[in-house]
């Protein structure tokens, strides 16, 4: 796990637990005597790609630092239905407690990169990448992110605060990109920052306003078509690097990245995924 994401994900965990338990998990109280031990295993229902196994461990050492964690498959591991993650033993009620939280989180994680390895594996052969956007459930961003690297992307800025990305709304807003570029470099002159400037384009010609202004790190062509793109990385000649997004599907990933463009950026890496299934049972 990246340093920077630790602070997230601490967060997300803690927020995981006080939506589920509550002020207690009153079934597991009334039923399971308090030092009563026992041991599960986490078991793969369908093929795909596993993801969360890092932070399934961190949450059950949340509820109970005493826990024992085996662990058998790596995050980024293909698997198939009846392989088994990981085994964890301690006290049931704990186990208990921590079982949706980390099959939720696990779940979805898995989704999100059994995914992106179906993009990734589109673009075999070509340095085109594939990237994330910041189309994820809120407050899971960070998990979200982590799975499409685990599948094989890459990421994109990881919110508002570590890339400047001017769009149409905010080109529209400023006056125009000349207006917006200008204004995004001297924002990070006076404060001292250093993080990537990005612009968004619309037409051809919106190419040449950007190198015309200048300082720019990379040129998003949005929703261009294929011969569009084709024309628009020839534009650029290298001069920065290039981002197709809009419009564009697993059907047709593979000519727009022909093109020649170095990264695509896909939604639906995020918000159109079908979680893996998986369960937490009792096991000798």
């Amino acid at each position: 796990m990246k340093p920077e994401y630790k602070p997230f994900v601490d967060s997300l965990i803690e927020l995981a637990i006080k939506e589920d338990i509550g002020d207690g998990d009153h079934t597991s109280l009334c039923c399971i005597p308090a030092e009563e031990e026992g041991r599960m295993r986490l078991l793969c229902k369908q093929e795909g790609i596993i993801a969360g196994i890092e932070i399934a461990e961190l949450v059950l050492h949340r509820l109970d630092p005493e826990m024992k964690f085996e662990q058998l498959l790596h995050d980024g591991d293909r698997v198939k239905s009846g392989d088994v993650a990981f085994y964890v033993s301690g006290r049931l009620r704990s186990l208990l407690q921590a079982e949706r939280i980390l099959l939720n989180i696990m779940q979805r994680m898995s989704g999100v990169a059994t995914q992106t390895a179906v993009y990734v594996a589109r673009l075999e052969g070509l340095h085109t990448k594939v990237l994330d956007t910041r189309k994820t459930t809120p407050g899971m961003r960070v998990l979200d992110k982590m799975a499409v690297k685990i599948g094989g992307g890459e990421n994109h800025r990881i919110g508002l605060f570590d890339m400047i990305l001017l769009k149409d709304n905010h080109i529209d807003f400023a006056g125009g990109i000349r207006q917006a570029i200008e204004g995004a470099r001297q924002y990070l002159a006076e404060r001292g920052k250093n993080i990537p400037i990005e612009c968004e384009v619309r037409t051809l010609e919106n190419i040449d306003e950007v190198f015309a202004a200048g300082g720019v790190d990379r040129i998003m062509f949005d929703n261009f078509s294929p011969e569009m793109t084709r024309l628009a990385v020839e534009k650029v000649a290298g001069r920065c690097e290039t981002e197709s997004s809009g419009g564009i599907t697993l059907e047709n990933l593979r000519e727009y990245a022909e093109c020649g463009v170095d990264f695509i950026s896909v939604g639906a890496l995020t918000h159109q995924i079908r979680s893996l299934d998986m369960s937490l049972k009792a096991c000798e």
